[in-house]
Order: C-alpha cells, then sequence, then structure tokens
C-alpha cells in the first residue's frame, strides 16, 4: 500500500512536469480528429471520439475514414498517440523506480 501511494504521488508529479507536452500532444490529436472528421462528414463528437479511439491504438473499427486525406490524418493521429502513449509509459517507469528507490534503496 505504502509502494502505491508513493508510485501515486511520483506519477502525479512527473504528469505535472510533461503536462505542457501532454496537453500539445492531446491538441495535436483532438486537431487531426476533427480535421479528419470534416473531411468524412463526422459531428465534432463523433470526431473526438474516433480521435481518441485512434491515438489510444484500440481501433474499434466502428468508424473508419473513406477519404484519401482522411486516412492520412489516421496515421499521423495513430502515430502521435503513439508518442502520447510512450510518454505515458515512461512516466510510470520512472515514477514506480522513484517508489521503489524512496521505500527500499
Amino acid at each position: 500500500m505504502i509502494f502505491t501511494l508513493e508510485f501515486v504521488v511520483s506519477f502525479a508529479r512527473l504528469v505535472w512536469t510533461g503536462a505542457p507536452l501532454l496537453l500539445g500532444l492531446g491538441l495535436v490529436i483532438a486537431a487531426l480528429a476533427i480535421a479528419a472528421g470534416r473531411r468524412e462528414g463526422w459531428s465534432t463528437g463523433d470526431s473526438l471520439y474516433y480521435g481518441f479511439i485512434t491515438a489510444t491504438t484500440v481501433g474499434y473499427g466502428d468508424m473508419t475514414p473513406t477519404t484519401g486525406r482522411g486516412r492520412f490524418y489516421a496515421i499521423i493521429l495513430a502515430i502521435v498517440g503513439l508518442i502520447c502513449t510512450g510518454i505515458m509509459v515512461a512516466l510510470a517507469v520512472e515514477a514506480a523506480g522513484t517508489a521503489f528507490d524512496k521505500l527500499y534503496a
């Protein structure tokens, strides 16, 4: 339990430090999703849903772009999503290492 609390505190600090980068990537994801949605004729809500599902690499398949430019936006959106996911994993690993060092070193 103590390790978990230490991890959560360390992770929150790291996310706070990286917030400008993460928010910037989130804005890029939203902009790409809305651009793809406009090309496909989707609503803003559907476009943001599509962007979130694509960026997190879940990809339910319920919404897929059919135009060439929409597919290009989807590729870029997925790459930016992978970068964002990689950063979050790196922050979690760093937080786990910090918590371990604090408690057991």
